[in-house]
């Protein structure tokens, strides 16, 4: 039988603007960690947060990809949902090799499923053509 390993962490809930200051406990047996409790949250998001942010946490991600001839260089984008964190520099690669033409219509998908996440990357500004 295996050993299981008990441990704490801390962990600030940034979901609302409490802000809550909460304790995780994690159990480990043969290399695989879980979330198995979560305390000194104020409502039930906290521990949603807890667990999702440490077995899985994602971002939203926001940039900006370069203009083909239109009126500005760059259009401000960001994802459409949120991909997981370890991808966030790949991702970035991804948007910095990106360049989109002229005209830019506010929520027009500029990156479809960005690194096989099943997030779109959209423009969040609209820019005309020059």
């Amino acid at each position: 039988m295996s050993e299981i390993i008990k441990e704490t962490k801390p962990m600030t809930c940034i979901i609302c603007p409490m802000g809550c200051n909460m304790e995780i406990t994690l159990e480990t047996e043969d290399g695989i960690s879980r979330v198995t409790n979560v305390k000194d949250n104020t409502c039930p998001r906290g521990a949603e947060y807890a667990k999702k942010e440490y077995m899985n946490p994602t971002r939203t991600l926001t940039t900006t990809v370069s203009v083909l001839e239109g009126n500005q260089p760059v259009v401000p984008v960001k994802t459409a949902g949120e991909v997981p964190k370890k991808l966030l520099f790949q991702c970035m690669e991804v948007i910095r090799r990106a360049a989109c033409k002229a005209p830019i219509k506010t929520g027009d998908i500029l990156i479809h499923d960005i690194l096989g996440t099943g997030v779109n990357v959209v423009a969040c500004e609209s820019v005309e053509k020059s």
